[in-house]
C-alpha cells in the first residue's frame, strides 16, 4: 500500500521530536554529541556554573582573584571570572568591572582620578625608591636595576602613580611647593660653624679595560641634578681636563650655577688629583661640590654623571667618559663598580616644604609664609620673633 506523501512527512518529524536532540540546536555555539548533550565552542556555555546547556552565553574572561576562599590545602588566589571583581555580560561576554578596577577580566587596579592628568600608573613591581641612579649602588641597595624583583601573586595587578615634576599626592592632584631649610631651626651646638651638605664625584684618568686606549683626557661629560620637587635638569658639555684643575673646577661650578630657573643658587667646588688604589686604574680626580645656597642648604639628590657617548638624536651632545673607581682582580677576570657620586659631608641644614615657615598651596604650589617671613620657601627672617 502506498502511503500518501503527507504522512510520510508527518512520520519523519514525529521520529525527529521523538528522539531528543540538543536544546536549541546548541544556539550556533555548540556541537550535538550522541548523547544530546552540546559540546560548545570556547567561551560559552550557561549560568555561573558554566555548564553547557544550550550554549547560549558568553563565558568571561578569567583572571587571578584579588579575594577568594582558600581551597583544602590553604590556598587562595585561584583563577575566577572577571577576577572576582567585575560582573559578566552573558550577551558579550565582557565583564563590567567594579569602581578601581578596569581591563580584561577586571585583572588590574585604576589609579586614583587617572592620576590627574599629572603621573603615569605603574604597576607595584615597576615602582622604585630611588630618586637617581647612585642610590641603588650604595652598601645597602647594591644592584643595577631600577626596581625591586617582587614575587608577589599581585605583582601584575596592583597599580599606583608615579607623579611627574612638581606634582604629588596619590593622585597627583597637588602642585608641590618649594623646599628650604627652617631658620629657627635649633642645632645641638651652636659654637660649631654650620656645615653644607658635599658631595664626591671621582673621575678615572683612564679606562682600566683599555689601558692601551688612552686617557680621558679633552672628552666631555655632563652633570644631571635632581630638585626636591622632582625636577631634572642637565648641564651643558664640561670638559674633562686633569692637568688643568683649576679650569676644571670652574667649568664645574659655572655649569651647575647655569642651571635653569637657579635651581642651584650657590655651590662650591674643590678638586684634588691622585692616584687610585690599584694600579690598574691610575690617576683619578676627585671633585668635592659643596651646596651653600638657600633653596639648596639642606640634602640633595645625589648629581649624576652623564659619562655615555651622546652623538645623535640627543642632548646635550658629549663624547662620554670614564666616571666610575674600579676595582680589578688580580686575574683581571672580573670588575667591581663603586658608585662614582657619594656624599661624604652631611647637611646642618634641614629641607622642609616651605621652610616649615608656611603653608603650601597646592593649586598654585606657592608658599604662604607665615607673620614674620618671606621667600620663596620661606627661609628669610623678616623680623625678629
Amino acid at each position: 500500500m502506498i502511503l500518501p506523501l503527507t504522512f510520510v512527512a508527518f512520520l519523519a518529524f514525529f521520529s525527529s521530536t521523538a528522539r531528543a536532540a540538543c536544546d536549541n540546536q546548541c544556539s550556533g555555539h555548540g556541537t550535538c554529541l550522541t548523547d544530546d548533550v552540546c559540546n560548545c565552542y570556547d567561551n560559552y556555555g550557561v549560568g555561573l556554573s558554566y555548564d553547557s546547556g544550550d550554549c547560549s552565553q558568553r563565558i568571561c574572561p578569567f583572571d587571578i582573584a584579588w579575594v577568594d576562599t582558600p581551597n583544602r590545602k590553604g590556598q587562595f588566589h585561584k583563577y575566577a571570572e572577571c577576577s572576582g571583581r567585575g560582573i559578566c555580560d552573558r550577551d558579550s561576554g565582557e565583564c563590567n568591572c567594579f569602581d578601581g578596577y578596569e581591563g580584561k577580566a577586571c585583572r588590574r587596579s585604576s589609579c586614583p582620578n587617572d592620576c590627574s592628568g599629572h603621573g603615569t600608573c605603574e604597576y607595584i613591581e615597576d615602582l622604585y625608591f630611588a630618586a637617581t641612579w647612585n642610590d641603588y649602588t650604595n652598601k645597602h641597595f647594591n644592584q643595577d636595576p631600577a626596581t625591586f624583583p617582587y614575587p608577589g601573586w599581585d605583582a601584575n595587578k596592583e597599580r599606583a602613580c608615579v607623579c611627574d615634576a612638581t606634582w604629588g599626592d596619590v593622585d597627583c592632584s597637588k602642585r608641590m611647593c618649594p623646599y628650604g631649610t627652617d631658620v629657627l631651626d635649633v642645632r645641638n651646638n651652636l659654637l660649631v660653624s654650620t656645615k653644607y651638605q658635599v658631595q664626591e664625584l671621582r673621575f678615572a684618568t683612564m679606562n682600566p679595560l683599555d689601558r692601551a686606549g688612552g686617557g680621558n683626557t679633552g672628552r666631555t661629560f655632563a652633570l644631571t641634578f635632581k630638585s626636591r620637587l622632582n625636577e631634572t635638569f642637565t648641564t651643558y658639555p664640561i670638559v674633562f681636563n686633569p692637568a688643568n684643575i683649576p679650569d676644571l673646577v670652574h667649568d664645574v661650578q659655572l655649569a651647575l650655577l647655569q642651571l635653569p630657573n637657579r635651581v642651584i643658587d650657590g655651590i662650591t667646588v674643590a678638586a684634588t688629583t691622585g692616584l687610585a688604589n690599584n694600579a690598574i686604574t691610575g690617576q683619578i680626580v676627585v671633585v668635592n661640590v659643596t651646596f651653600t645656597g638657600n633653596s639648596v642648604q639642606g640634602p640633595q639628590h645625589l648629581l649624576v654623571v652623564e659619562d655615555f657617548e651622546c652623538n645623535v638624536g640627543c642632548t646635550p651632545q658629549i663624547t662620554g667618559i670614564l666616571v666610575e673607581t674600579r676595582l680589578q682582580t688580580a686575574d683581571y677576570t672580573k670588575v667591581q663598580r663603586s658608585s662614582n657620586v657619594t656624599e661624604i659631608r652631611l647637611a646642618d641644614y634641614n629641607s622642609y616644604e616651605c621652610g616649615r615657615r608656611g603653608k603650601c598651596d597646592y593649586a598654585t604650589g606657592l608658599c604662604s609664609c607665615f607673620l614674620g617671613y618671606t621667600g620663596d620657601n620661606c627661609n628669610t627672617l623678616t623680623t625678629l620673633v
